[in-house]
């Protein structure tokens, strides 16, 4: 079953303007059933760098690959290219070749100069997530919903994920069982391997440690004394972490510095269903740092940059986004209510924006006003709609 993706749009732009494009992502987001969809009706090859084979060759002797797998196609898929070296050097030479390339990698490594250096004026990037919550409830053929059926929709995603596997399953059991498997897969292949992390065990007390914390701010010197590892070896696993797209890391907005308090960023986990299944917590109700985490990964897929906001009196606002000078600040709430806490009256205060959200996930939709700024209290899909209309 193949679900369309949001991405399309910008990809079927880029496609003939390029040599090559990159689709970066999490392992089973969906990377290579996209591009084979697009490849249909081309004259097509796929090559996948898991294999021993085509890897050792396209690293040995690029002139043999090339003679070996790349002709008489119109487009070359290749899969997992971060495993290669020399990478950026073969695919820049194969690109002056006239060959049009469709790369993967589930690793941001690939993004790093030792690649992108060689492949400047010639190759487009765009990340594929897991499943936002438009595309899941395409992939579940709900078209039009109350507000309760949206709920239960919510509630699935944020539980279980937005891994397309995953959605498409609908025993739960099964559901869990594929999501253990990928977490596994994602530490002990594209991120203990890549980025060459002996001590599997500490890499999971470290993951979880995170899916316990996640919303929290992330000190690197309280993190190192709980788990008894050294400074650097935390910046090394969060590093990794987050460049393998389990993780996001988000920085603190600040512009007084004498007033807005920290550097610390606050972590949360790219896929909610991966997140409950480290902490072995598929709870039924929801808690508020879940729903929030679900918020940030929303917004996320959607393509905003996001920071959050404290000051040292404790006023905070979860997530702000800036664009072209304007701010929009954004609290998350499990039930809304029509109060304007003081915390966004805060933010209002000193920065003045124009629009503010509160987004729920029990509440009603209301507008309200306060000192000039309009503030609308909405759900998760509506969101991400508004916001791209605001800015």
């Amino acid at each position: 079953m193949y679900i369309e993706r949001e991405i399309n749009k910008n990809f079927r732009k880029i496609a003939d303007a390029y040599s090559v494009i990159a689709l970066v992502g999490a392992r089973q987001a969906g990377k290579t059933t996209f591009l084979k969809e697009h490849a249909k009706g081309l004259k097509s090859s796929y090559l996948s760098f898991d294999d021993p084979d085509i890897r050792n060759l396209f690293e040995q002797d690029i002139k043999k690959f090339e003679r070996q797998y790349l002709e008489n196609s119109e487009v070359y898929v290749l899969d997992e290219v971060q495993y290669c070296k020399e990478a950026g050097r073969n695919l820049k030479y194969l690109a002056d070749k006239g060959k049009k390339m469709w790369i993967t990698s589930s690793s941001e490594l690939i993004l790093g100069k030792e690649v992108l250096s060689f492949l400047v004026g010639r190759v487009s990037v765009l990340k594929l997530y897991p499943l936002s919550l438009n595309e899941f409830l395409k992939a579940k053929n709900q078209k039009e919903f109350a507000k309760q059926m949206l709920q239960r929709n919510i509630w699935e995603h944020i539980t279980y994920g937005g891994y397309p596997k995953v959605v498409i399953t609908e025993d739960i059991e099964l559901k869990k069982t594929i999501l253990r498997d990928l977490n596994t897969t994602m530490i002990l292949k594209d991120i203990a391997n890549t980025f060459s992390i002996e001590n599997i065990g500490s890499l999971e007390e470290f993951s979880k440690y995170l899916a316990l914390n996640i919303g929290n701010l992330i000190s690197y010197e309280e993190v190192s004394n709980n788990l008894k590892l050294s400074f650097q070896t935390v910046k090394k696993y969060l590093d990794a972490m987050e460049k393998s797209y389990l993780i996001l890391k988000i920085a603190p907005f600040y512009r007084n510095k004498i007033k807005e308090i920290t550097k610390q960023p606050k972590i949360y986990f790219v896929d909610t269903g991966l997140r409950n299944l480290i902490t072995k917590n598929f709870d039924s109700e929801l808690d508020g740092k879940l729903f929030e985490n679900y918020v940030a990964s929303e917004l996320i897929k959607a393509g905003f940059a996001l920071n959050h906001w404290r000051t040292k009196s404790k006023a905070e606002v979860d997530f702000v986004i800036e664009k072209d000078k304007k701010l929009i600040p954004i609290e998350v709430k499990i039930n809304s209510s029509d109060k304007i806490e003081r915390s966004l009256q805060s933010f209002i205060e000193v920065y003045k924006p124009k629009k503010a959200f509160v987004v729920s996930y029990k509440g009603e939709d209301k507008t309200k006003e306060f000192k000039g700024c309009k503030i609308f209290f909405t759900d998760v899909l509506n969101l991400i709609e508004m916001l791209e209309k605001s800015i």
